[in-house]
């Protein structure tokens, strides 16, 4: 069975007398759609009439067939513009915002991103170059912003505005829920929501109350210096907040910023049920409408007039800061003079170039001048006059008494300026002691003198001396007289000890006796302990002599074994220990 197509839907005729009178139509549409011959197209018929055509298979092969005609020229797309032309007619009649609504992010922002690019202007920041310009007009705007307490930039954007965009608002269409709002930095605001809620109802009583079409809005509201621009997408609404006078241009920008958001988020605002969290990627659309202007004003020839003034003012500020430098210097200086001890400042002026100071000083205060050079003051133009007075600080009063006592480096004074109490402290020689005994009371401020922490220097020598003898044990061998061998080097050392607390003795006239006891361990009797411990304190007694010590300052002793009771150090037990007696030294 043959199947013929026109328009889509009648069956091909039996008849063959039928068929010769449609070949010029079929030959043309071939054309258009195959390209194939007509012996081709005979055979290709002839198949047809044997085979039944199903409209599954002419489907399959259907839209390669169309691929492969368009390749080769352009009359299939010729073709096709009259049934194309008249289905977006009958579109059109049947709903117009099916269509408006599918076109409407894609046709609007490419025409006017051309304008765009024709009109596009560039505004210049007059904040900067106002901030550092020396027009009378500038200070004007400096003293309106003192009076006003606000800021200069504040001023010079007031006075110099054109128009600002400062609020932009994303209203749904449907509920006029606010979806997202954006302000400009330093503009105050209201509630957003409560704002988008009073256009809404603006929007709604003037629907209600005046005769509008269905599909119109209110496009402009006017209220003194601000200006409320409203426009329209299919889902949602955009409205701008501008003071000043915007020019129209702006509008397109307001456009475009609603086409891309309603070609970013369609489906979105298509099926809002409340949730606005999805509409924050809108925010970057809306910042491109935060939009400002400002006039740059007439620029005028000041170069004499700020020549002078930049002269005047470099005369000025290099006056002041001199003046306030040496000021500063010299208020330093006469802080410093002040907290320095020993020096009381009665009189301190500084005036036409000069410094006059007056006050009291003690001789052994800091030089006035040294803090003078350190704040580099010159001493030419410094009139002073320093009287001489004995400053009783501490400080003053230990430097007199080391002046005038001289004492050794062992010794340290200090004084207590609330008893009028000087202290020495530390090892002094006997003379010096005796000296200071009798010429304190002539250091100026000093009451009372103490010396219980002094010790004499030979006392304190001798002292050292014997407890470093008494301290030392030479040990022997077991029942001997022998040392041991790690002990026979000791015996020198001790000989040479012995001979400096003697001589030292000797330099101060004091007698000293020394006491050679010797000791064993508990082993064996006791009247044989005490003779070997006496052979043992004999023997060093004996080598001490040999080394030019004076026999009459060593006497022997021999303790035996009354003394060991340490049975666990036998060692220990079997000993040479001395005892030094100082005449006069406790």
């Amino acid at each position: 069975m043959n199947e013929h197509l026109t328009n889509g839907s009648s069956q091909l005729p039996n008849s063959h007398e039928n068929y010769q009178k449609s070949v010029s139509e079929l030959e043309e549409l071939r054309s258009l759609l195959l390209g194939i011959e007509t012996s081709k197209l005979n055979h290709i018929y002839e198949r047809i009439d044997e085979i039944e055509v199903k409209p599954e298979d002419i489907s399959k092969a259907l839209p390669q067939a169309v691929i492969l005609r368009t390749m080769q020229d352009k009359q299939l797309s010729e073709a096709f513009v009259p049934t194309i032309e008249q289905a977006i007619e009958s579109s059109i009649r049947k709903d117009f915002n099916v269509l408006s609504n599918t076109i409407f992010p894609i046709i609007a922002p490419a025409t006017r991103r051309a304008i765009s690019s024709a009109l596009g202007e560039m505004i210049q920041s007059l904040n900067q170059t106002l901030e550092h310009s020396l027009s009378p007009q500038s200070f004007k705007w400096r003293l309106e912003a003192r009076q006003t307490g606000k800021s200069f930039a504040e001023i010079v954007l007031l006075r110099t505005l054109i128009y600002r965009v400062e609020q932009v608002f994303l209203i749904h269409k449907e509920t006029g829920l606010l979806l997202q709002h954006i302000v400009a930095p330093q503009v105050a605001m209201q509630d957003p929501d409560l704002v988008s809620a009073m256009l809404t109802a603006i929007q709604d009583f003037v629907k209600d109350s005046f005769h509008v079409q269905k599909d119109e809005m209110l496009r402009t509201l006017q209220f003194g210096e601000l200006t409320i621009w409203i426009e329209e997408g299919p889902f949602a609404v955009l409205a701008g907040i501008i003071r000043g006078n915007a020019p129209q241009e702006l509008r397109l920008s307001f456009k475009n910023s609603v086409e891309k958001i309603h070609l970013r988020l369609d489906r979105q605002l298509n099926s809002f049920t409340g949730e606005t969290e999805v509409f924050s990627e809108a925010v970057p659309y809306l910042e491109d409408c935060l939009e400002a202007r400002y006039q740059i004003p007439a620029q005028k020839n000041y170069s004499y007039a700020y020549a002078l003034a930049g002269l005047i003012t470099l005369v000025v500020g290099a006056w002041g800061f001199f003046t306030i430098r040496d000021q500063y210097r010299w208020d330093a200086v006469v802080e410093n003079l002040s907290a320095q001890p020993g020096i009381a400042i009665t009189k301190a002026e500084h005036r036409n170039g000069r410094y006059i100071i007056n006050g009291m000083r003690d001789p052994l205060a800091v030089d006035p001048n040294k803090i003078l050079r350190k704040y580099h003051i010159n001493g030419k133009f410094v009139n002073s006059k320093w009287i001489p007075f004995v400053s009783l600080e501490p400080e003053f009063v230990v430097k007199r008494a080391q002046q005038l006592l001289k004492p050794p480096k062992s010794v340290s004074l200090s004084f207590d300026n609330e008893t009028g109490t000087l202290t020495a402290t530390g090892s002094a020689p006997k003379k010096w002691i005796l000296e200071t005994q009798r010429t304190w009371r002539f250091i100026p401020g000093v009451i009372q003198y103490q010396e219980n922490n002094l010790v004499d220097l030979s006392l304190e020598k001798l002292n050292t001396y014997r407890k470093q003898l008494e301290e030392r044990v030479l040990l022997f061998e077991n029942g001997s007289t022998d040392l041991l061998p790690s002990e026979t080097s000791e015996l020198p050392k001790l000989a040479t000890e012995v001979k400096k607390l003697l001589e030292v003795a000797d330099s101060f006239g004091k007698d000293v006796k020394i006491q050679i006891i010797g000791h064993t361990s508990i082993t064996g009797g006791e009247e044989q302990n005490k003779q070997l411990s006496q052979q043992r304190a004999s023997k060093v007694q004996d080598f001490l002599v040999s080394q030019g010590i004076n026999k009459a300052n060593l006497k022997i002793i021999g303790v035996g074994s009354t003394e060991s009771k340490n049975k666990q150090d036998m060692t220990r037990a079997r000993r040479i220990s001395l005892k030094i007696f100082i005449e006069n030294l406790k």
